[in-house]
């Protein structure tokens, strides 16, 4: 039975969709079967990163009751599985958000992993997906006011009775104007899964439309989301068989 985490930062702009996309196509690269869902259905953006911004059958058309989940699921060359949202505002108002928590459960017999892209902030959306995960990964930068919004996520996973996996710094640059990781950890008494660099690379992969563990695997941003993953895992993690190849196409429906 797959394991459901939920993506979430109680503010925006943190590379929250980012660091879903890398989790998961690290999580693949690694050998584990990997759903990534956007789940943030107002103004979605697995798709647009991945240069897939308009598909026949999406999340939206799922939860509306007009297609079948199976239908909504792309994949990608790598293996990694896509579940994009609308873009289109009409099919949003047309969503029912608690029926996520029932498209879950199938997925859940369908893969290793769900990695669910949360709406920023802490509203409805953020909280429907809260609710249908198994667990919650924070994103946030080291700045003041996004790790104060991520305390106020991590005090409502605490209400919701959602365990917090752990928190990925973003933007990580190591100056003195950034809070010190170690005034991080003291502040969201919760343990740091990991730490992802400032890097170049990865605003050259979003204009590439693709992860950054894939269009530069050896620079630092790839290099520490793959030992993010690796530390996901934990003692599931096991070394992989290397494939090799290179992506023909973005997706391909299945």
């Amino acid at each position: 039975m797959a394991k459901v985490y939920a993506i979430i930062s109680g503010k925006g702009g943190v590379g929250k969709t980012t660091t879903t996309i890398n989790l998961g196509t690290s999580l693949n690269s690694l050998g584990e079967d990997v759903i990534i869902i956007d789940g943030n259905l107002t103004t979605p953006n697995v798709g647009i990163h991945l240069g897939a911004p308009i598909v026949p059958v999406t999340l939206n058309h799922v939860l509306s009751g007009q297609a079948k989940l199976e239908d909504a699921i792309y994949e990608h060359e790598s293996g990694t599985k896509i579940i994009p949202a609308s873009l289109s505002l009409k099919e949003t108002e047309r969503v029912d958000y608690r029926k996520i928590i029932d498209i879950i459960r199938k997925l859940k017999k369908l893969t290793n992993h769900v990695l669910i892209d949360s709406a920023a902030g802490l509203g409805e959306e953020a909280r429907s997906v809260m609710q249908a995960c198994d667990e919650v990964i924070i994103v946030t930068n080291p700045e003041m006011a996004a790790v104060t919004d991520a305390l106020k996520t991590i005090k409502l996973a605490e209400e919701m009775h959602k365990p917090v996996k752990g928190v990925i710094i973003t933007r990580y640059r190591g100056v003195r104007t950034e809070m010190p990781i170690a005034n991080i950890h003291d502040m969201l008494e919760t343990s740091i899964l990991g730490i992802i660099p400032e890097d170049e690379a990865v605003k050259i992969s979003q204009v590439l439309k693709n992860a950054v563990v894939h269009t530069h695997p050896k620079s630092k941003a790839a290099r520490h989301y793959i030992e993010t993953s690796k530390r996901l895992l934990g003692d599931d993690y096991k070394e992989p068989i290397i494939k090799r190849g290179f992506w023909a196409k973005l997706f391909r429906l299945r």
